[in-house]
């Protein structure tokens, strides 16, 4: 190289002056602007990026994959909860319709068994008793 290369190298890797501009110095605005249009058009991203993290990005990527993989089976695992819970409850209004059903027979037969045993001739009455109103005037 020559001298006079040389030396513009030196003066261009010098630093500054307070009272002059360095124009080689990039202003902090601009290489904010200047790497998100590199990251705009693809150029801040290079091949050697991918290659240089490949495992990162690949337990980046299958950690993603089951997390959204947990919440769907999260998700459909509640629906089911939610639909077992309305037929439980249903099952158990029916139960207790059942009971009380089978109960007041049991409890009917019962006492026909009982009135029978005892020839006590008492029949069962299909219409409640009436009431009797008396007026007093």
């Amino acid at each position: 190289m020559s001298k006079s290369k040389k030396a513009k190298i030196k003066k261009a890797n010098k630093p500054a002056k307070d009272d002059q501009k360095n124009i080689n110095a990039i202003p902090h605005t601009n290489a904010i602007a200047t790497w998100f249009n590199d990251l705009r058009y693809g150029q801040s991203l290079s091949v050697e990026f991918f290659t240089q993290h490949a495992w990162l990005l690949i337990i980046f990527i299958v950690t993603m994959l089951a997390l959204i993989g947990l919440r769907y089976k999260t998700k459909s695992k509640m629906a089911e909860i939610k639909t077992l819970t309305i037929e439980l409850d249903r099952a158990e209004s029916t139960k207790l319709q059942e009971k009380s059903r089978y109960m007041s027979l049991i409890r009917e037969t019962e006492m026909k068994r009982l009135v029978d045993k005892r020839h006590l001739s008492l029949d069962f009455q299909e219409r409640p008793p009436y009431e009797l109103v008396v007026d007093r005037e």
